[in-house]
C-alpha cells in the first residue's frame, strides 16, 4: 500500500456516523469499468463527505477457502471529497500501484473492489498501543543513525563503538514512513511486534531493527469503516442503474 501524505487529519465534512457504503464500491468499480470500456458511467448519489481513504482490487479466490489476492491498493490520509476522491484512487491503484502491472479489461469479472474510510485517528504513547484486528497504524522515524541508544548496563560507551559507515547528509533529511490498514495484521497471522516490524520494513529500513528504533517510533492508530463488492455485485447494480455492459 501506498501513501500519498505524511500528515494524519481527522475526517472533515461528513462525520464518522456515515459508514462506507456498497455505493461506495460501485462508484469505485463503475470508474474502473468506463475507464477500461469508454462506457458512460453512472453518476454517484451518495452524500460527497470528506474522508482519507484506500481504495483495494483484489482478485477473487479461485475456489472456496481460498484466499484473494491482492491486484492494487493505493490511498491517502489526506480528507477526499468522496465522489471525486473514490475514483482518482480507483484508478491509482488500478494502473499506479508499481507492484503489480495495469489492470486490464479481460480482468474486470475476477476483481473484488473494497473501499476503506479512515477514522479516529489518535497519537500513541509507546509503539504497542493499539489492537490487533481494531486499529491501523501509521509509523514514521528519522534515519536510525540519528536515534539515541541506549547505553548497555555491561560496558561503558566507548568512542570506538560508532558504525564506521557514515550516512550522507540527504539520508540522515530522509523520513521514513509506512502503514497498515485494521485488517492486515490479522490476515497475515502477525502479532504486534510482527506488523511493526513488517511496517519497518515497508517503509524501507532494512538494517537491524532494535528496541531502541521501535521505541522511537511515532505511532498514529486509526480505525476505518470498510466495505466490498464482487464483480457480480457490481454489474447488477451498473444495470439496475440503467448502464449497459
Amino acid at each position: 500500500m501506498s501513501l500519498a501524505a505524511p500528515e494524519l487529519p481527522k475526517p472533515a465534512g461528513e462525520e464518522v456516523e456515515q459508514v462506507c457504503l456498497p455505493e461506495h464500491c460501485f462508484h469505485s468499480f463503475d470508474t474502473l469499468f468506463c475507464a477500461l470500456t469508454s462506457q458512460k458511467p453512472i453518476p454517484p448519489k451518495f452524500p460527497d463527505g470528506k474522508f482519507p481513504l484506500f481504495v483495494t482490487w483484489n482478485t477473487k479466490a479461485s475456489r472456496p477457502g481460498k484466499p484473494h489476492k491482492l491486484r492494487g491498493c493505493i490511498g491517502t490520509f489526506e480528507p477526499q471529497p468522496l465522489q471525486d476522491g473514490l475514483a482518482e484512487y480507483a484508478l491509482i491503484s488500478a494502473f499506479r500501484d508499481h507492484r503489480f502491472r495495469k489492470i486490464e479489461e479481460w480482468e474486470l469479472e475476477n476483481l473484488e473492489c473494497s473501499v476503506s474510510l479512515l477514522t479516529d485517528f489518535e497519537d500513541v504513547e509507546t509503539y504497542l498501543d493499539w489492537e490487533l484486528g481494531v486499529h491501523g497504524i501509521h509509523i514514521t522515524f528519522p534515519h536510525p543513525s540519528l536515534i539515541p541508544v541506549a547505553p548497555s548496563p555491561s560496558s561503558a560507551p566507548s568512542p570506538l563503538g560508532s558504525s564506521s559507515s557514515v550516512p550522507t547528509r540527504g539520508v540522515l533529511k530522509h523520513t521514513f514512513s509506512a502503514t497498515f490498514l485494521p485488517h492486515v495484521a490479522e490476515e497475515q497471522g502477525w502479532d504486534k511486534i510482527e506488523t511493526i516490524d513488517s511496517a519497518i520494513r515497508k517503509a524501507g529500513w532494512s538494517g537491524r531493527i532494535s528496541e531502541d528504533l521501535r521505541r522511537a517510533l511515532k505511532v498514529r492508530r486509526y480505525q476505518s469503516r470498510s466495505c466490498a463488492v464482487s464483480w457480480e455485485d457490481y454489474a447488477r447494480w451498473r444495470t439496475d442503474n440503467g448502464g449497459s455492459l
